[in-house]
This record gives structure tokens, sequence and C-alpha cells, in this order.
């Protein structure tokens, strides 16, 4: 089983469960070897010193080593966990069952990270972003993109979209929201963010109401910060023609039902935000045979997984006759079913 481990304050079962389901659907859309996994701890990392996560990190690890393993559950970072977090993980789990680096991925590279999985959920975002244009006969470099959401997702994509030539209008974090309809200079905005932590008085763009940020006029919106961001009270209002949902369900179903009837395309989480998986797949397998890979090869598996599930949800979306959400479900639970079948576990 593949999932994440999530620091946050709203963290309890049932959303653990829930992303868990999730993710055995997203693995088996992106048709990698893996059940889905969860977990999490309910607190508030942002107020928490490096030495009390260390801590809170070993002490969950003491607790769950037995149900974690290399052919078990194999944790990785999600949201308020990063590289910092599997690298504890690991050398508490080794001291347990020997040294283990498939244990956990989104590992630094210094422990047997791969090359490329911090920026697998954009960059996979963005070949997602690319096959379903090209299936509408559009083009990255000719679309205006708005993207909700500056941190690890969203500053990946923004970065590799501007540099094929698109447009980011407009930008959105925590800190505020920044819009220029001729196009940010992404590459600036990332140096001043690096440098100040946020977003706000960047020269190359002016200040927005973040809340306007997702009914702004634009052909693509990506939501890359929290679930639910689109719902019955702001559905109407969106002016994107394509929602690339980069971020774990930011449209609840009110809203997926009005944008639906609207004729918004809604590229669905599942598919969407697979190339972070996917990669850590790649990085488990790496570490499995001991051998690692160069970036390039990263990029280029990543872009086949991402282009062969896209040709498969849309070979599912037409035998069901279904939109793209109904198509990669169908196609996930079809996929798990089959598997569940052949091993004679039908009821």
């Amino acid at each position: 089983m593949k999932g994440g481990i999530r620091y946050h304050p709203e963290v309890d079962p049932d959303e653990v469960n829930a992303l868990a389901q999730l993710m055995t659907w997203k693995t088996a859309v992106a048709d990698i070897p893996y059940g889905g996994a969860k977990g999490g701890i309910g607190c508030s990392p942002r107020e928490l010193s490096v030495s009390e996560l260390e801590r809170l990190t070993r002490v969950f690890t003491q607790k769950i080593h037995d149900l974690i393993g290399i052919h078990t559950d194999i944790p990785a970072p999600d949201m308020g966990t990063n590289a910092q977090t599997m690298a504890w993980m690991l050398d508490e789990y080794s001291k347990f069952h020997g040294h283990s680096p498939a244990v956990v991925t989104g590992k630094p590279l210094d422990l047997g990270g791969s090359l490329g999985r911090e920026a697998a959920t954009g960059l996979g975002a963005v070949f997602a972003t690319e096959a379903l244009l090209a299936e509408h006969g559009k083009n990255i470099s000719h679309m205006r993109f708005i993207i909700q959401g500056f941190g690890n997702v969203g500053s990946w994509t923004a970065k590799f979209l501007h540099e094929r030539g698109a447009k980011v209008i407009a930008v959105s974090d925590i800190t505020g929201a920044i819009k220029n309809p001729n196009g940010l200079d992404i590459s600036a905005l990332l140096k001043h963010k690096e440098i100040s932590s946020k977003l706000t008085d960047f020269q190359g763009g002016d200040a927005m109401d973040p809340n306007e940020l997702l009914v702004h006029d634009c052909d693509v919106l990506i939501p890359c910060a929290l679930g639910g961001v689109l719902n019955k009270e702001n559905a109407d209002e969106v002016r994107a023609k394509f929602i690339i949902e980069a971020a774990n369900h930011p449209v609840d179903p009110e809203a997926d039902e009005i944008l639906k009837k609207r004729g918004v395309v809604i590229l669905p989480d599942i598919y969407a935000n697979a190339g972070g998986v996917t990669v850590s797949y790649f990085e488990w397998v790496q570490n499995i045979q001991g051998f690692m890979w160069d970036e390039n090869k990263v990029n280029s598996e990543l872009k086949k997984y991402m282009t062969k599930a896209f040709n498969d949800i849309k070979a599912s979306c037409k035998s069901h006759n279904c939109d793209l959400r109904m198509g990669a479900f169908a196609l996930g639970v079809n996929r798990v079913a089959r598997a569940t079948l052949l091993r004679g576990w039908e009821a």
C-alpha cells in the first residue's frame, strides 16, 4: 500500500480513511502496483519546533513500525510533512528492522531519494494538462492559467507552465494573491517568495482579493491547495474553461454538477495529481534495485505513465459514455475489482 503522512490540525480517522480509499483508485488509475494507504497526526506543524517535530515523528514511527514496511505499507510526505520527516521515519524504522531505504519515499537524495520527486506532482499535472488540451486541439503556450496555492505543487506547476510558454496570469497562497494580465514572471516570483516568504509586494504584478482568484477570467484554473474550494457558492461564477484538480477534491460534488452543466471540463484529482505517487513508485523501485536513475529517465517515465493513464481514462469514458471523473473512477474501480476476482475474493 502507498500513501502520505499528513500533519494537520484537522486530521481525523474519517479523513484518513477517505484519503486512503482515494489512493486505492489513484494508484489503480496510474497503473502502479500498490493499494491505497494514509496516515496522519492531528497537530499544527507550524507551531512546533524542529526537535518537537522530530520527537513526534520518531514516537509515531515506533508505534507503527510493524504496520509499515517495504512490501506492506510505504509512507510518503503529505500536507505538513516533507523529506526531513521521511528521513526521521526511515531512521527510526531502521532501528527495528535494519537499514531499509525503500520503507518511505520522498526522502532526501542523500538517503536514497529520487531525482525529480519534489517536482513530480507539479510536472505530472502539467503532463496531464498537455494531454487534455491536445484532446481539445489546444496548446499550453496559447492559454492563460490561474494557480491557487503556491506551495510545493503550485510553484512547480507554475514553473513548468511558464517554461512551456504559458501565461500564468494570477497566483495565490495563504499570504495573498497577485495578478498580471500579461503573465507573471514566474522565475522572478519564485526568487521573491524565497527571499520574503510571501507573494505580496512582488513588483511584477498587482495585489488582488484571493477569493476573487477562483472566479477571475482565464482559460485554465488549477487549484493546488485545500479541498472544497469550489462549491455551490462560487461555481456559477467560475469563468475558466478547464479545471485541473492538482489538489485533493478541490471541487465539491455540488460544484461538480453546476460546472458540468455549464460545460466546464474538469480533470479529476485521482489522475491530475498522480505524478507524486508515480515518482514515489519509481523511487521505491530504485531503492529495491539499489540502482538510481538520472532525472531525464525519471521525467520521461513519468510522462509515459501520465500519457498512458489519460488514454486509458478516455477509453473508459468512451465505453461508459461519461465525463472524465466518472471515467477515471470506473477505470480505477474496475482494475481493483478485476484483481479481486482473479484472487478469488468475490463474496
